[in-house]
Protein backbone atom coordinates (compact mmCIF):
# COMPACT_ATOMS: atom_id res chain seq x y z
CA UNK A 1 0.00 0.00 0.00
CA UNK A 2 1.27 3.62 -0.78
CA UNK A 3 1.31 5.98 2.79
CA UNK A 4 2.17 9.19 2.33
CA UNK A 5 4.65 11.06 4.99
CA UNK A 6 5.04 14.64 6.01
CA UNK A 7 8.70 15.75 5.48
CA UNK A 8 9.80 18.71 8.12
CA UNK A 9 13.79 20.29 8.02
CA UNK A 10 14.97 20.79 11.87
CA UNK A 11 17.85 20.49 13.88
CA UNK A 12 18.72 17.38 15.14
CA UNK A 13 21.03 16.26 17.79
CA UNK A 14 24.75 15.00 15.89
CA UNK A 15 27.63 13.88 17.78
CA UNK A 16 29.34 17.84 17.86
CA UNK A 17 26.31 19.51 18.36
CA UNK A 18 22.96 20.28 16.33
CA UNK A 19 23.04 19.73 12.32
CA UNK A 20 20.28 20.37 10.24
CA UNK A 21 18.04 17.48 9.12
CA UNK A 22 15.17 15.57 7.84
CA UNK A 23 12.11 14.25 9.93
CA UNK A 24 9.53 12.10 8.34
CA UNK A 25 6.39 11.53 9.89
CA UNK A 26 3.73 8.81 8.77
CA UNK A 27 0.27 10.40 7.88
CA UNK A 28 -1.54 6.94 9.04
CA UNK A 29 0.29 5.41 12.41
CA UNK A 30 2.47 8.85 13.20
CA UNK A 31 5.68 7.06 13.52
CA UNK A 32 9.01 9.36 12.59
CA UNK A 33 12.37 8.69 11.64
CA UNK A 34 15.17 11.45 11.05
CA UNK A 35 17.89 11.86 9.07
CA UNK A 36 20.96 14.32 9.12
CA UNK A 37 21.27 16.57 5.38
CA UNK A 38 18.35 18.40 4.16
CA UNK A 39 19.09 16.79 0.19
CA UNK A 40 16.71 14.65 -2.01
CA UNK A 41 19.18 11.98 -0.59
CA UNK A 42 18.34 12.42 3.17
CA UNK A 43 14.34 12.47 2.21
CA UNK A 44 14.82 9.07 0.37
CA UNK A 45 16.95 7.45 3.49
CA UNK A 46 14.38 8.50 5.92
CA UNK A 47 11.09 6.82 3.61
CA UNK A 48 13.01 4.32 3.48
CA UNK A 49 13.74 3.84 7.45
CA UNK A 50 10.32 4.09 8.06
CA UNK A 51 9.09 0.51 6.16
CA UNK A 52 12.26 -0.59 8.49
CA UNK A 53 10.94 0.87 11.56
CA UNK A 54 6.45 0.43 10.67
CA UNK A 55 5.23 -0.65 14.16
CA UNK A 56 2.61 -2.54 12.52
CA UNK A 57 5.84 -4.34 10.57
CA UNK A 58 3.76 -3.31 6.83
CA UNK A 59 5.31 -3.98 3.67
CA UNK A 60 4.32 -0.33 2.35
CA UNK A 61 6.16 1.96 0.27
CA UNK A 62 6.04 5.74 1.74
CA UNK A 63 6.04 8.93 -0.34
CA UNK A 64 6.18 12.15 0.26
CA UNK A 65 2.93 13.88 0.72
CA UNK A 66 1.91 16.70 -1.61
CA UNK A 67 1.62 19.34 1.32
CA UNK A 68 5.44 18.78 1.88
CA UNK A 69 6.28 19.22 -1.60
CA UNK A 70 7.99 22.72 -2.38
Amino acid sequence: MRVECQISEDYLEGDYGEVEGIIATCTQCSNETESYGTSEASVRRCLAQMRETCPSEGTNFYTVSQESQP
